[in-house]
């Protein structure tokens, strides 16, 4: 079964455990380490003759526009991630709306192919901000993958009980939700980020697995900066600390293993967009 591979790209200091320390208006302050962090995401894929799907932070594609260039020319999905990363419940739908097509409008020249794809900062997209939705249909987008179908992930209620397959929401976008393995009573997350960190691989192979033994391709996501253990170090409370810096020195090496063991091609691909 073919996945959907998917990285979500933002810098270190973008990341929303960070906000409290680093504010926006200090990001260009930062050191910028999303290039180098990119590519050598870029040269994996291309040692494995992988595709995926690549939500740019607008703010990134505006610095980075020669990046956004050379994954494209790759023949990776570009789709947007917004422009600001702020989570959706700190904005009104005309932020929104204003957030997005900033996004659109800096990463669009930039590509040859139209933008149909969304990803909220910190999968914001839940019960109470489900107004988002008709946001972006406006601005063309055909599918999101930013909904948890559990209820306890950090920063984001999710939305629990929901499908774990692919579906449409009222409007008719697409939704891929960020996967998770049904372990007798439980939904266990194990669609990337600090999960793939956390979890031992391979916990999280079986994981995955068991997702295409129910007969679901699963999506994957990490960051750039996940695979960088020498990004600057920031104090924060201990659950933040351990969720952001755990294993940064094994991602890379997870990723090469993950790339062996599954097939994988953008969301567009395995939509049949």
């Amino acid at each position: 079964m073919i996945n959907a591979l998917t990285f979500d790209l933002e810098d270190w200091f973008c990341v929303s455990n960070l906000s409290p320390f680093i504010s926006r208006n200090e990001w260009d302050l930062q050191e910028q380490r999303a290039y180098h962090n990119t590519k050598r995401i870029l040269s994996l894929l291309k040692r494995y003759d992988t595709r995926a799907t690549f939500f740019i932070l607008g703010w990134i594609a505006e610095r980075l526009p020669e990046l956004i260039r050379d994954i494209d020319s790759e023949g990776h999905e570009i789709a947007t991630h917004g422009y600001s990363h702020r989570v959706l419940s700190e904005m009104t739908a005309e932020d929104f709306d204003r957030d997005i097509a900033r996004s659109i409008e800096i990463i669009r020249p930039l590509i040859r192919e139209d933008i149909i794809g969304f990803r909220a900062p910190t999968f914001s997209i839940r019960a109470d901000t489900l107004w988002a939705l008709n946001v972006l249909k406006k601005h063309g987008i055909i599918y999101d993958s930013s909904v948890f179908p559990i209820s306890f992930i950090a920063g984001s209620k999710g939305i629990p009980n929901l499908t774990l397959a692919v579906f449409r929401h009222t409007n008719g976008i697409i939704e891929f939700p960020l996967s998770c393995a049904e372990v007798l009573f439980l939904r266990v997350p194990c669609s990337g980020g600090c999960f793939f960190r956390l979890f031992p691989y391979n916990l999280t192979r079986h994981l995955l697995r068991r997702v295409n033994r129910d007969g679901r391709p699963f999506i994957f996501y990490l960051h750039p900066w996940e695979i960088d253990p020498d990004q600057p170090r920031m104090k924060m409370p201990f659950i933040d600390s351990m969720r952001h810096y755990t294993n940064l020195d094994r991602t890379y090496g997870r990723l090469e293993r993950l790339l062996q063991d599954f097939q994988f091609t953008s969301i567009r691909k395995v939509l049949g967009i």
